[in-house]
């Protein structure tokens, strides 16, 4: 078996037949290592199998103990996938983890640790923040693979988590940990570990300086799913989302809050409200996300320039607010164009979607006309660049879900069904000017 060389960029995975100073992938420059590789042997046809005379089977689902976690995984780990976890330093990828670690072992199921980048001191005393350690949460400190891979042979638990795979290496590539070969032999190997004995993996991942999963991009197509956990590490809210899942659907979201003595479930995110100031700039919103429904507390703020104006967005489209400016500047006759603008979401939802269009141009015309929207008014709904409001999908959802927490008015386009709800008046307006002078009188 003949082997020869190829070069693989430690940044995006782009091979080239030879080093070259800059990656024709990426453009990053010294990122080529080189990789030795052995020429396939021919091998013989394989046999083939109807799908029809293939046995109905279906793996076993082990809840992961965490509701938000497996809420975005359709019901918990698939018994032999591979389940990679990234996010930013510090977001808590660790500690989301360990916490699904020791509500399994509490539960008396077996799990492993294998932890690449703490001693075990460490973790244990991590897991002591979360509070007591159950009998049964085992945990091995390596970077070797083949250790690694003995182990899950050898004890084969039904959760075994990796923390973190670019920590881990295997001896027989010629590369540093954390090297682009290394990681995709190291995943490679632990995906046919985990086929092989029926163990639940989960590998925890970093993130690249622009944000990006870290790793060749085969990573992400070597595993049965790729779950994204966000925040501010600045504030207390964390979203877990899945990138691909192989088992269920992608469109699920997790809410959990970071709090002193670990990650803490939020099945209701109502606890995001802020208090009743009655200002102008506040408008209520509902969005959806998956199969949930979130009210978003949209916040606009005008204040005098004294050079140029300044546009700034947190947490909402900077895009969506420019558009939604010159909407109102020329269809409704509210410029904004010597003044500062700010425009942000109160408690760390982010929202992006058109169906916040509404309330955020309520939010940012109230500003600006000096009237205060009551908190129990809701707005939604897509504004178009002719000033009309367009239909939104799920807009009975989102009513539903605003008269839960207590709006008696939804502002809507015009167009878009919506089922018989009780308790809520519904507002149809054509367009933005139609809806900001009716959010005046209700003031009045």
């Amino acid at each position: 078996m003949k082997s020869h060389s190829v070069h693989v960029c430690r940044e995006c995975g782009t091979t080239s037949p030879r080093w070259s100073g800059r990656c024709s992938g990426c453009g990053e420059w010294n990122t080529l290592d080189e990789e030795r590789t052995a020429s396939k042997a021919r091998v013989t046809a394989t046999v083939t199998t109807s799908l029809r005379d293939v046995a109905a089977t279906s793996a076993a689902v082990h809840s992961t103990g965490v509701g938000e976690l497996d809420r975005v995984l359709g019901g918990g780990f698939i018994a032999g996938s591979t389940t990679l976890l990234f996010g930013e330093p510090g977001v808590g990828k660790s500690t989301l983890a360990l916490m699904s670690l020791r509500e399994l072992a509490a539960s008396s199921t077996t799990v492993l640790l294998i932890a690449a980048e703490e001693s075990v001191a460490q973790v244990a005393q991590r897991a002591r923040r979360l509070g007591e350690v159950p009998i049964g949460l085992d945990v091995a400190a390596s970077t070797n693979v083949d250790a690694a891979e003995q182990l899950l042979r050898e004890r084969r638990p039904t959760l075994c988590v990796i923390d973190s795979i670019s920590a881990m290496s295997d001896d027989a590539v010629n590369s540093v940990a954390g090297s682009v070969p290394q990681i995709r032999h190291v995943a490679e190997r632990l995906c046919s570990v985990a086929k092989e004995t029926g163990v639940a993996l989960l590998i925890v991942g970093h993130v690249t300086k622009d944000g990006e999963l870290a790793g060749p991009r085969a990573l992400e197509h070597l595993v049965d799913t790729v779950i994204r956990i966000d925040g501010d590490r600045n504030g207390s809210l964390r979203l877990i989302r899945a990138l691909k899942h192989r088992f269920g659907a992608t469109g699920e979201v997790g809410l959990l809050e970071m709090v002193p003595d670990g990650l803490r479930e939020m099945p209701d995110a109502t606890i995001l409200r802020g208090p009743d100031l009655n200002v102008p700039g506040v408008v209520f919103t509902v969005t959806n996300d998956g199969s949930r429904s979130f009210v978003i507390e949209m916040q606009a703020l005008v204040a005098t320039s004294s050079g140029s104006p300044r546009r700034v967005a947190h947490q909402v489209s900077s895009q969506r607010l420019a558009l939604l400016l010159a909407v109102l500047e020329s269809r409704c006759a509210i410029d904004t164009s010597d003044l500062d603008v700010f425009a942000a979401t109160a408690g760390g939802l982010p929202a992006n979607e058109p169906g916040v269009d509404v309330a955020l141009a309520l939010a940012v015309a109230s500003a600006t006309l000096n009237f205060a929207v009551p908190r129990t008014l809701a707005a939604m709904g897509e504004v178009g660049l002719a000033g009309e409001l367009r239909a939104v999908t799920g807009l009975t959802r989102r009513v539903r879900e605003a008269q839960r927490l207590g709006a008696t008015k939804a502002v809507v386009p015009s167009d878009g069904d919506i089922e018989d709800v009780s308790g809520v008046e519904v507002i149809r307006c054509r367009t933005l000017a139609e809806a900001i002078e009716m959010a005046q009188s209700v003031t009045n």
